[in-house]
């Protein structure tokens, strides 16, 4: 078994009045070159998780951090205009807290983090701020949230 220190949380990057259903998503990574889905969950709008990989298999989600982590995906994270927003339904909300609740208690010292929590420390502060963030996935703020 995979030594797993992170928890990436990732957003599909839809708009908000659309559907990306985890076949679109298949579709989406093979055309991108990976032999499947990256992450190994993808949460849909109306909460349904989606066991899209097996956890035993490294994930093909955050570049240098893929040996140790576990990736989970929610579908949306833009507004109707293709805009950064936190989409999150009630629905997934709950499905993410319990997912994560459940790995933590599978992974005891993992960290959660969002995508773009893993982005370089330019200035060399020890905190990623936003003018450092190479994507702004998953659209809400990680650390805030009380897993």
């Amino acid at each position: 078994m995979r030594t797993i220190n992170l928890i990436v949380i990732h957003c599909s990057a839809t708009r908000e009045d659309r559907t990306f259903t985890e076949r679109d998503l298949e579709v989406a990574h093979r055309l991108r070159g990976m032999d499947g889905i990256g992450y190994h969950f993808y949460i849909r709008r109306n909460g349904d998780i989606k066991s899209t990989r097996p956890l035993e298999k490294a994930g093909a989600h955050a570049r240098g951090h893929n040996a140790h982590s576990i990736g989970i995906c929610y579908e949306g994270g833009l507004d109707i205009h293709g805009l950064a927003k936190d989409t999150r339904t009630p629905w997934q909300r709950h499905s993410l807290r319990v997912l994560v609740r459940v790995l933590l208690s599978d992974y005891p010292g993992a960290k959660v983090v969002g995508h773009r929590d893993l982005s370089p420390d330019l200035n060399g502060n020890g905190e990623i701020e936003p003018m450092e963030w190479t994507k702004q996935c998953p659209c809400f703020d990680v650390k805030k949230e009380k897993w």
